[in-house]
């Protein structure tokens, strides 16, 4: 696995080392314990998946205690990850990716940062793994996609939303 940095946010791309394509389709190793263990000192413990439909927004959510490992693993998704640390001076900046299952490449999100994604194909499969057990919403910050101190740019103007995302 190749480990880039993005920016002074400390987010960072991961790109598998396994990639094997033949006649049948593609093989990607996605995690590796060893490799997570020894070159970036995290220990995942939980991993989840989320099905959603075209236009889905999802987040922006986070923790300040949780490093969470993302990825795209059908479909095509616009992935926000926003630096909502409050004392920060980056405190509302955010990095757009694109994420789908044809680059496969994956984001770290560290803690203190709202991790968010909208649904750009038909159907999207996203994979996260945590390196803490989820503890419910009532345990995670929200913050809105139109709250001016971030202003995320979406690629639709009436994104589908959550009870939770629409406040």
């Amino acid at each position: 696995m190749k480990i880039i940095k993005i920016n002074k946010l400390g987010i960072k791309k991961i790109y598998p080392k396994t990639n094997f394509v033949d006649s049948r389709g593609k093989y990607i190793e996605i995690f590796n314990k060893k490799f997570f263990k020894k070159k970036l000192h995290l220990d995942f413990v939980e991993g989840d998946i989320s099905y959603s439909k075209k236009n889905v927004f999802r987040g922006i959510h986070g923790d300040y205690k949780t490093w969470k490992l993302v990825s795209c693993v059908h479909g095509k998704i616009e992935q926000f990850i926003v630096d909502c640390r409050k004392n920060s001076k980056t405190f509302g900046l955010y990095k757009k990716f694109i994420l789908s299952s044809d680059n496969y490449y994956q984001i770290l999100i560290p803690p203190g940062f709202g991790n968010a994604y909208l649904t750009l194909s038909n159907l999207s499969i996203y994979h996260y793994k945590q390196t803490r057990y989820y503890s419910g919403s009532k345990n995670q910050f929200t913050y809105s996609w139109k709250d001016p101190k971030i202003n995320l740019k979406l690629s639709v103007k009436k994104p589908i939303l959550s009870k939770r995302d629409s406040l």
